[in-house]
């Protein structure tokens, strides 16, 4: 009897940076085999090029039949990327219920930013107040002009979500633009939280809109008959559709991937990861083969939501991390991150003498300038998300254009530096300039761009002077090495800074200890050392050029494996669907039992029919929403937590909270 062939796996990784693809078989052993593997620049103006690039080089070197393709999976940073650089769409906050102090709570009025709030709600219990929508009715046909979408949260909408439906119902006949509701992103108390966890979500949703929409359309050009996946930030898959309702949580997708992939290539059960892109540096801790989880949900960009994911920390520090000097010290230490700029090899790559005959320029004049090696340039989204800009953002925006424009030419003051600013945290623009990536063109350790722009680039920024007046560097090459060296040592202190907070300590304060920072100096009489007690997986194509040196500065190994350039694209093929709900019983007076359930309301006369139906019901929710996420055999687990108080040897119920979970391989894979 013929063998039945093994199925084939496509993954798809969209960063920063680049696009990732790998063919993968459960052929090959216990932990499969890799096929074939390639990445290709992610084009951001239009998704679908830097997918199929990747994915048509994947299938042309495996000479594979994409009709033999049965699951297709995909992870992404751009999530993450945005909120730790501030960027997404403009929406409109509508808070039903809260206070004006409400919104200094949970960094919600930072994170808003300009956008505009909008004006009922409920008690703790569910009973409701007077809902008056008059005034957001009013409000919507100018909102509709200026934003991309809506987030509209009640203060108790875990308990009662009916004034969120209301809104909901209103904005979407009024507007026909995106709208989410807090209550279908998470069923926990904290109004503030859950107002940030949703004003995220809108912000997010025509950024993972865009990327479906493209992997979806390649697919169906390329004949790929397979279903689509999405990594979860907990390493879970769900379906694309699921994904787009709630793009909030895809936010670590990426790095969730690559603690799947490290664990698969590796073997290793207990070991840091840290992976690096372009824009970003994900640290976790694998305990026992399984990433630890946050409990306390997912911070990323500084806000801490309600996302269930790995317990990562993200730090704004990549191969094009923006290269800057420390203000006004005799001797100015080299500063990296958290923006992403464009390389400038990468610029010289896409636009020729527009970016090297500037560079040029600019090294002819006899005295540094403030703006020496920086260009602005259109990202290319669509022109609709450039919607509520002010009159000064708008014309600043029409003059930047597709081709990369210096900045000296383009700003005429300092204030319009803050507008470039505006524009680049909106998404709209991009600023090229000086990075890691451009340092290692510079010696000759990558090799991929334009290496004569990164040196014109480093011969600018060598020229910067320190508090002296002299030039800080006396060559590009001196200059690019202080900078990967910096890279090096700054992800060292991230790796010991989440090692430190694992372990209970303030992590930031204890790595700025003198003790700590003094150790790498090996002088004095008193000597300290600090190790990890487990090795680091570098993951990231440049984990091998920058980790090379992480060993002394961490106390233990570092293990870069083979496919580290794609454990992002690995780990998701070996994923399961996971997914859970929840349910509510509170006692809002002696012998009556509310049950909060989904978008229902119901009242019991006794604890235990209503701890029934409780269970009951999250049974049948938890099992539609797999079928939604995209598996067909899930198993299912209950777990019910009380909460009592005891009074005069008496335990009085106070509230039941009934969590299902439900678990299972992906349909195609099954």
């Amino acid at each position: 009897m013929t063998a039945k062939p093994k199925p084939l796996f496509l993954r798809i990784d969209t960063g920063g940076t680049y696009t990732d693809a790998v063919l993968w078989s459960e052929a090959g052993g216990p932990r499969g085999q890799v096929l074939a593997k390639a990445k290709a620049l992610t084009t951001r103006h239009d998704l679908a090029v830097g997918i199929s690039g990747a994915v048509d080089a994947v299938l042309e070197k495996s000479a594979t039949d994409p009709a033999a393709i049965k699951l297709v999976s995909m992870s992404t940073t751009l999530a993450t990327n945005a909120l730790v650089e501030g960027q997404g769409g403009r929406v409109a906050l509508v808070m039903i219920g809260f206070s004006e102090a409400d919104l200094a709570r949970d960094g919600l009025k930072t994170a808003l930013g300009t956008d505009p709030v909008g004006p009922g709600g409920h008690d703790v219990h569910g009973n409701a107040a007077k809902l008056d929508l008059s005034a957001l009715q009013a409000a919507l046909p100018e909102l509709e002009k200026s934003v991309s979408g809506f987030a509209v949260c009640a203060y108790f909408a875990t308990r009662n979500p009916a004034h969120e439906l209301e809104a909901r119902s209103l904005i979407r006949e009024t507007t026909h633009l995106p709208v989410t509701a807090s209550h279908e992103l998470s069923a926990k108390l904290g109004g503030p939280r859950r107002a940030l966890t949703t004003l995220l979500n809108a912000r997010l949703i025509s950024m993972i809109d865009r990327l479906v929409a493209a992997t979806e359309g390649f697919l169906e050009v390329r004949k790929i008959a397979a279903p689509l996946m999405v990594v979860r930030g907990d390493g879970a898959l769900v379906s694309a559709a699921f994904a787009r309702q709630r793009p909030i949580e895809t936010i670590l997708s990426g790095p969730a991937a690559s603690l799947v992939g490290a664990r698969h290539m590796t073997g290793l059960d207990n070991a840091m990861v840290s992976d690096i892109g372009g824009t970003t540096t994900d640290v976790a801790v694998l305990d026992k083969g399984r990433p630890r989880l946050d409990p306390e949900g997912a911070t990323v960009g500084g806000f801490r939501t309600m996302v269930e994911a790995v317990a990562m920390r993200t730090f704004g520090l990549g191969g094009d991390s923006e290269v800057a000097l420390e203000d006004g010290a005799l001797n100015p230490k080299i500063l990296l991150g958290p923006r992403r700029l464009v390389p400038l090899a990468l610029a010289g790559m896409a636009h020729g003498a527009a970016v090297t005959a500037e560079l040029e320029r600019q090294l002819r004049a006899p005295n540094p300038g403030r703006m020496d090696g920086r260009f602005a340039v259109r990202t290319g989204v669509p022109d609709r998300l450039a919607a509520g800009l002010t009159g000064a953002e708008a014309r600043l925006y029409e003059a930047i254009g597709a081709v990369p424009l210096a900045v000296d030419r383009l700003l005429t003051s300092n204030a319009q530096n803050a507008t470039l600013n505006r524009l680049v945290s909106r998404g709209l623009v991009h600023v090229a300039g000086f990075t890691p990536s451009d340092a290692a063109h510079v010696l000759g350790k990558q090799a991929n761009w334009d290496p004569a722009a990164a040196r014109l680039g480093a011969e600018l920024f060598a020229r910067k002077r320190d508090g002296r007046g002299q030039p800080i560097a006396p060559t590009p090459e001196v200059l690019s090495e202080r900078v990967l060296v910096t890279l090096t040592r700054w992800s060292a202190e991230y790796i010991l800074e989440t090692a430190f907070a694992e372990d209970g300590l303030d992590g930031a304060a204890t790595v700025a200890h003198a003790l700590v920072q003094r150790r790498r100096a090996h002088t004095g009489i008193a000597r300290f050392t600090v190790a990890l007690d487990r090795p680091v997986i570098g993951l990231g194509a440049s984990a091998p050029l920058h980790y090379a040196g992480l060993p002394p500065l961490i106390g233990n190994g570092c293990v870069v494996p083979e496919d580290t350039d794609v454990a992002n694209a690995l780990g998701a093929v070996v994923g399961q669907v996971r997914v859970s709900a929840e349910a509510r019983v509170s006692q809002p007076k002696e012998g009556l039992f509310r049950l909060a359930s989904g978008e229902t309301l119901r009242d019991f006369r006794d604890e235990a029919s209503a701890i029934a139906a409780a269970e009951s019901d999250v049974r049948t929710l938890v099992a539609q929403r797999a079928k939604d996420a995209g598996t067909d055999s899930a198993e299912i687990e209950v777990a019910t937590e009380f909460k009592v108080s005891t009074i005069e040897g008496q335990h009085m119920f106070i509230e039941a909270h009934v969590v299902a979970v439900a678990s299972g391989r992906p349909r195609a894979a099954i």
